[in-house]
């Protein structure tokens, strides 16, 4: 009896054989770019890490915060149908501007209540009383305003924003003693001047409360070119390229 011998199988190609070989010769591996790695076979160059310029910063504990927990601001609220307010215990016409105004511009970067209200609301009345008095202080409110804006909070820009522009037409002079401190303002404007919100033929809300960042920077800038004198669009325009004159 003749036994049949069995035939082998077919043959499997080499590259079957070794399916680890394989597997690790096809894996792309991550490099920096402009390395020697970059240019080796199988590697994928990694792109460059976000700049983070529009990245939220975290808020440092503010001297307003500390003044206001120690009972050392003669404010208290004042509770009405149509909102709160500051019921102030002296005449605001009366208070050292000095001494005063650069701490409540200091606590625009809170964001927490009761400290926001008291520091929003604090800058609005005394800018709107304070008459000749400002444009002394004005230097003094260059450090708490750059603070507030370098923050990159949305709450905090737009509330900031809104400060600045009632700065800017609280009292003669102040739009020109502004132009030289352009450069502690301006750069976080620009980073943020082309965050608008376009819904197309849909309603945008934001505008309406005044909370669009995009078109708060823009009035900003267009005040500081009418009230900055004959120098101002030149500064802006520096800080600011795409920035088109509204004169």
């Amino acid at each position: 009896m003749v036994m049949e011998e069995e035939s082998p199988g077919p043959s499997k190609p080499a590259g079957d054989r070794c399916p680890r070989q394989r597997e690790k010769k096809d894996k792309q591996q991550a490099c920096e770019g402009f390395s020697i790695r970059a240019m080796m076979k199988n590697s994928v160059v990694r792109g460059p890490p976000p700049a983070g310029s529009v990245k939220q910063r975290p808020a440092k504990r503010s001297a307003f915060r500390k003044f206001y927990d120690r009972g050392d601001f003669p404010i208290a609220v004042q509770h009405e149908c149509g909102g709160n307010k500051i019921a102030w215990k002296v005449e605001i016409e009366n208070l050292d501007y000095h001494y005063f105004l650069p701490l409540f511009f200091d606590g625009l970067c809170e964001t927490e209540f009761p400290y926001e209200f008291f520091a929003r609301q604090g800058c609005h009345d005394m800018l709107e009383h304070g008459g000749n008095k400002i444009l002394p202080v004005v230097p003094q409110l260059i450090i708490p305003i750059k603070n507030a804006l370098n923050l990159r909070n949305r709450q905090i820009l737009c509330t900031t924003l809104k400060i600045i522009q009632h700065l800017v037409v609280s009292a003669e002079m102040v739009g020109e003693a502004l132009v030289p401190y352009y450069r502690q303002i301006l750069p976080v404007l620009s980073i943020f001047k082309h965050m608008n919100v376009n819904l197309g033929d849909g309603i945008e809300y934001s505008q309406q409360k005044r909370e669009n960042i995009g078109v708060l920077i823009q009035e900003t800038l267009q005040l500081f070119e009418r009230y900055g004198g004959k120098n101002a669009y030149i500064n802006i325009n520096y800080m600011i390229p795409t920035y088109e004159s509204c004169m």
